[in-house]
């Protein structure tokens, strides 16, 4: 790899740390917040969940095997910038189509390597998400505080119409007697694998489809997907919610789409305090007694609060690090959630199962 210039990052409490730069150059901004996974990087990169946050990877090698096409969530790379330890075009995997210096520079991600990533981590555990400035291209850290007061707090934003699908698409079987209609607020491409995989035939529409358009499918079943931003600034999605429960057909979320789920049956989210962002986060599952090892990334969750009140919604599933809600089940309607990503990529393949049960709750629906 060429010798990099040098690059400056800049948090929002004033902090500044100075290291080297890969990828492209340039100024980026965002909330920053790190994930403890210690592989799957591309897939993390291209997660639409990740739009218009800089991730902090504890991991300290990154580029060490590449990248390649397939592993991608989407059709780019949605991050908008990358703080590591170590950085390497040097991939071992023969498999790789290419570098992540270059796929970095075509996807105009900027990047700073050889920064105390720790001590980082260490900020935002302990004072919570902000907001931080990249820059490779100037270090007058005046001029880059000034530019980080005009990023806007993730709470508020929404920002699901950026990631979303522009026209709707259908994938796997059109003979299959299970039709699925999935709301695209950011949803990964494994997340649809692992409905195809189980014979489903899906057609993906764009978040703010009108409930009779996504009618005109014929649609057995619903599905809510993940996306970025804050829940409740959506109140599009939620009235669409809100309308789709109505209709008595079964309905799944995942992470935003549990916190929809959430907010259509009245109960509140909130902006966590540096939410969870990892492939080995403990999750018990209330009903069976197991545990899962799960994949995570959100920096919102539901009221565990509020739900202890509500005797017409099932908590399913309990974070074990932090008691937060990881699952919900509404009682008098065939609906369910999880916060977490039961498709991994990354990740443990430990709660896959929740794509055979909603399925499985279409046929029984259908026979009904």
């Amino acid at each position: 790899m060429e010798i990099k210039k040098s690059a400056i990052l800049v948090l929002e409490d004033g902090t500044i740390f100075k290291g080297k730069s890969a990828g492209f150059i340039g100024t980026t901004s965002g909330e920053i917040c790190f994930n403890t996974g210690m592989t799957g990087y591309q897939e993390i990169f291209t997660d639409p969940s990740y739009y218009g946050q800089v991730i902090v990877t504890t991991n300290a090698h990154i580029g060490n095997y590449g990248v390649k096409e397939k592993d991608e969530e989407s059709e780019k790379v949605q991050i908008s910038g990358l703080i590591c330890k170590n950085f390497t075009n040097d991939y071992s995997r023969k498999m790789a189509d290419e570098d992540l210096d270059k796929y970095f520079v075509d996807n105009k991600i900027v990047c700073i390597y050889e920064v105390d990533t720790r001590e980082i981590v260490r900020k935002i555990r302990d004072g919570g998400a902000m907001n931080c400035i990249i820059s490779s291209e100037t270090e007058d850290v005046d001029a880059l505080l000034t530019q980080l007061k005009s990023v806007p707090s993730m709470e508020g934003l929404e920002l699901s119409s950026k990631v979303t699908t522009e026209v709707a698409y259908e994938l796997g079987d059109p003979n299959s007697d299970v039709r699925i209609a999935v709301l695209d607020y950011g949803t990964k491409k494994n997340i649809l694998r692992c409905f195809t995989e189980r014979g489903a035939f899906l057609k993906v529409f764009p978040a703010k489809t009108a409930v009779e358009e996504l009618l005109a499918f014929r649609p057995d079943g619903f599905f809510l997907s993940n996306g970025p931003g804050d829940p409740a600034a959506m109140d599009y999605a939620i009235t669409t919610v809100k309308a789709l429960l109505q209709l008595e057909k079964p309905l799944f979320g995942i992470c935003l789409g549990h916190q929809l789920l959430a907010l259509a049956s009245d109960v509140d989210t909130f902006k966590m305090h540096h939410g969870h962002r990892g492939i080995n986060h403990p999750v018990k599952n209330i009903i069976s007694g197991y545990c899962e090892i799960t994949s995570q990334n959100h920096g919102f969750a539901v009221s565990a609060e509020q739900l202890k009140s509500r005797s017409d919604i099932e908590i399913t599933h309990m974070n074990l690090n932090d008691n937060s809600i990881e699952g919900i089940r509404l009682v008098d309607k065939p609906a369910f959630s999880v916060q977490y990503h039961p498709e991994a990529a990354p990740g443990p393949h430990d709660s896959r199962y929740l794509f055979d049960q909603f399925i499985e709750s279409i046929r029984k629906s259908k026979n009904n």
